[in-house]
């Protein structure tokens, strides 16, 4: 009789032991309630195509209305680069080098003087378009322009809408630099992988 008790204990602690057990290794937190592989056609992507977007970057800071503003201005009064500068951006993007071109879409985010030796820019925004099927969508930028070189290079980091998972770059040229007003338009070529 005394044997019973004892035999219970032993199966009720077998009992919760492998409750133990089969939550550990099936419990809420298994690699497949972490991550999992998606067919990307249940998210809608369809084939990647590469495609080349031309316009023109208008950063104006001077007037009445200016569409590149400083936030911090440089903390060293003897830097010819204006190194530590920052200036948050809401630039129009148009097809024509006129600010009166068919507006397409707005650069937003900002560039921060990046370089002590040269004018180097360190650069973060997003091309917001407002034109056609793209309408809603962004291509986001992230990286180095060292605005006196003849052709500068990008990268794209990604975007959203019609350009989600997007990568790829852009080239940024200048085509007029007002040295008296700070004023510049830039031709960008965007070349850019997406669904």
């Amino acid at each position: 009789m005394a044997r019973a008790p004892v035999l219970l204990k032993f199966l009720i602690f077998l009992a919760l032991f492998s409750n133990l057990v089969t939550i550990l290794v099936n419990g809420e937190e298994t690699n497949e309630d972490f991550v999992r592989t998606l067919d990307r056609k249940l998210i809608g992507l369809k084939k990647e195509k590469l495609s080349h977007f031309r316009f023109y970057w208008h950063d104006i800071i001077s007037g009445k209305n200016p569409t590149s503003v400083s936030v911090v201005k440089s903390p060293s009064k003897t830097s010819k680069t204006s190194f530590g500068a920052i200036a948050m951006i809401d630039d129009a993007l148009t097809l024509g080098p006129k600010l009166s071109s068919k507006l397409v879409g707005r650069a937003q985010g900002f560039y921060a003087l990046a370089a002590q030796g040269e004018v180097g820019l360190l650069m973060a925004m997003n091309f917001a378009f407002i034109e056609g099927k793209y309408n809603g969508s962004t291509i986001t930028i992230l990286g180095r322009n060292t605005v006196f070189s003849k052709v500068r290079e990008m990268p794209v980091i990604g975007g959203s809408g019609l350009f989600r998972f997007a990568r790829g770059y852009v080239q940024a040229s200048t085509y007029m630099f007002n040295q008296t007003t700070g004023d510049a338009i830039v031709k960008y070529n965007v070349y850019v992988m997406h669904y």
